[in-house]
């Protein structure tokens, strides 16, 4: 049986990509969406007539790994696509930040991201494609986001590095890198207007055209998507002139 593998997708990106995967790859047999929160799921899976199934597992619990593979021995799976959306962020100094919050953005955005990715691998075949969530803020060291900004550094090198790895399976890996998205990102991360000049100022980019264009560039075998010109200018830039020179413009 062919899938496609989403986590993170009760809502924004993940959601998103629920429809636009249904809609796009018809040989695709079932979608496999994986969250924490049941409900969500359900009114997602409803939405559609057949193909998507909802599995409500916190894929940053020990016994995930098990679970996950359980399943897709169970049903003779082939991941088709992976899409490795889960993850969260939290505005603030580091001191002030908690350490529940510290932690679980590296455990979720780097440890949890690398577990569904490494199980997933086994039931991959040639011209299969992975997408990771990644972010602008891998593009250099923001401060208030030190820890988020640098476990999506973590996801942009795992991806070019694991990309490189399996070119001999003709597996191709795309980090896929949004701006700003008014989804529920923000206020799980506490940034509403006024908590940043930054956020406040810079142009949001619509989660369903970053989902529909990034499985376009997955498609092209493409290694990193970046929507809008000013977010691939700063993608430049960030590459060009030193990182210390990049942060004091670049805090959130």
């Amino acid at each position: 049986m062919k899938i496609c593998v989403i986590t993170g997708a009760s809502s924004g990106l993940g959601k998103e990509y629920v429809s636009c995967v249904y809609n796009r790859y018809t040989d695709i047999d079932e979608i496999w969406i994986i969250a924490r929160r049941l409900d969500r799921l359900n009114e997602i899976q409803s939405s559609f007539k057949s193909k998507v199934k909802a599995y409500s597992m916190d894929i940053t619990k020990e016994d995930f790994a098990e679970k996950y593979e359980g399943l897709l021995k169970d049903n003779n799976a082939e991941i088709k696509l992976l899409i490795n959306n889960a993850g969260f962020g939290k505005l603030g100094m580091f001191e002030d930040i908690s350490l529940k919050d510290n932690v679980g953005m590296v455990n979720l955005n780097c440890a949890a991201f690398t577990t569904v990715a490494k199980i997933s691998l086994k039931y991959m075949k040639e011209e299969s494609k992975i997408i990771n969530t990644c972010s602008i803020a891998s593009f250099a060291p923001n401060t208030r986001m030190t820890v988020y900004s640098s476990t999506k550094a973590y996801v942009m090198s795992f991806s070019k590095g694991l990309r490189e790895e399996l070119k001999p399976r003709k597996i191709n890996v795309l980090a896929v890198c949004p701006g700003p998205m008014d989804t529920e990102f923000l206020p799980v991360a506490n940034i509403g207007k006024g908590d940043s000049k930054t956020f406040d100022n810079l142009p949001r980019v619509n989660p369903k055209v970053i989902a529909e264009k990034s499985l376009i560039a997955s498609d092209k075998n493409k290694s990193v998507y970046t929507n809008r010109i000013i977010y691939k200018i700063y993608r430049l830039v960030a590459k060009i002139l030193p990182q210390n020179l990049v942060m004091k413009f670049c805090g959130a």
